[in-house]
């Protein structure tokens, strides 16, 4: 007999061995590692390698892979083109959205079966969206800004890279192992509303790009990857920390959402949480700035208290993202940069033994029987 289940919970829609989200326990695995035992030990490249091909790389694997991820970071020109001419005032998400779309336009090696499970060019196409998509959302925030498109750099990690990009120099040693530890916290989270849209939308055998575009689109929304948005304006609306509480109280009573506050899963703390929040500890100690760090403790404090709700991981993400300087519009881009890795795995694992999702739906309309009434007596 058919489940229905609103919003398909509870429902197992697949099976994967790329990550497993263990909501009761707070765990978090990437393919039997511990997210504790990844975060901080193995860089962003070696994550990557880790969900494409099921185990992390030797040595010379993982500088075969940062060199193949070096050499498609080149966008075409007519991709580029399109980010100068975007509106400077676009959600950078949208930008983002519509340059890996027209990445398919320019793919020369494109054809109707070129997704095949067993096409050797996958990966390739896996490893060319990954490098380009921190390339069109760092490019356009410069380009919105008025300022020149600093050229590829292929020695450069892919934290280092970005950030190259966005600030025009060489990052520091400490920004760039910050980022690269986000990377590796953000990189795949079990079948997420993102990831299933990329598994849903690959499982008609179209191409790659139209399963990350519509992810893209997926992870915009502010119940998803925008939530990291969310937190830095609610700490600029509370403004001071002498304001928590009040205004806490307040919005608790109108039972609006609080941004970064509990999770559709975890039912205990996100795993991820403790490794965010000791970098944003560090970034803001850095900065000499303690203020929102002050101010999301005293927010969590009080939700564990008066809801017993912990702090996600969009909690602390965002407070590291903004002490790196990134302007909050470009959070959820991050987080895709990330996730892009997760996403291309998820696609390479559902061709693999590929069958198109068709759920059922519940029909609640009227019953049968109605009549047509010709237009002249309709009212």
């Amino acid at each position: 007999m058919p489940i229905i289940a609103k919003g398909l919970e509870g429902v197992i829609a697949n099976s994967t061995s790329l990550s497993d989200v263990r909501g009761d326990e707070g765990k978090l695995l990437y393919e039997g590692y511990n997210i504790n035992e990844l975060a901080g030990h193995v860089s962003f490249e070696e994550v990557i390698h880790l969900l494409w091909h099921g185990r992390l790389p030797t040595a010379a694997e993982l500088l075969r892979l940062h060199e193949e991820l070096a050499d498609e970071r080149e966008l075409p020109e007519e991709v580029v083109d399109f980010i100068l001419c975007a509106p400077k005032n676009a959600n950078p998400m949208d930008v983002l959205r519509t340059g890996i779309s027209m990445l398919g336009l320019y793919d020369s090696k494109g054809g109707k079966d070129s997704l095949d499970p067993t096409d050797s060019l996958k990966y390739l196409r896996a490893a060319s969206i990954t490098a380009k998509m921190s390339v069109i959302a760092a490019y356009y925030h410069r380009a919105r800004q008025g300022k020149d498109l600093p050229p590829i750099n292929k020695e450069l990690t892919e934290s280092e890279h970005f950030l190259y990009l966005l600030e025009g120099k060489i990052p520091s040693q400490e920004a760039a192992e910050t980022l690269d530890v986000c990377y590796v916290l953000h990189a795949d989270h079990g079948m997420n509303a993102s990831t299933f849209s990329a598994r849903v939308t690959i499982s008609t055998l179209t191409d790659i790009y139209s399963a990350v575009t519509s992810a893209i689109g997926t992870l915009k929304g502010p119940l998803h990857g925008g939530a990291n948005e969310g937190v830095i304006q609610m700490l600029q609306e509370i403004g001071e920390e002498s304001n928590v509480t009040a205004w806490l109280d307040k919005t608790l009573l109108e039972k609006k959402k609080i941004m970064g506050i509990g999770h559709r899963v975890y039912k205990t703390l996100d795993p991820r949480a403790p490794h965010l929040r000791a970098m944003a500890f560090q970034m803001c100690e850095g900065l000499g700035e303690n203020k929102w760090m002050k101010m999301a403790e005293r927010i969590a404090s009080l939700m564990k208290e008066k809801k017993g709700l912990n702090a996600n991981v969009d909690f602390y993400s965002a407070i590291v993202y903004y002490s790196l300087g990134l302007p909050t519009d470009m959070f959820t881009p991050v987080f895709s940069i990330a996730r892009v890795a997760g996403w291309t795995a998820h696609i390479l694992e559902q061709l693999a033994d590929n069958r198109i999702y068709r759920p059922l739906s519940e029909y609640i309309g009227p019953e049968e029987g109605k009549k047509v009434i010709p237009i002249s007596q309709r009212e």
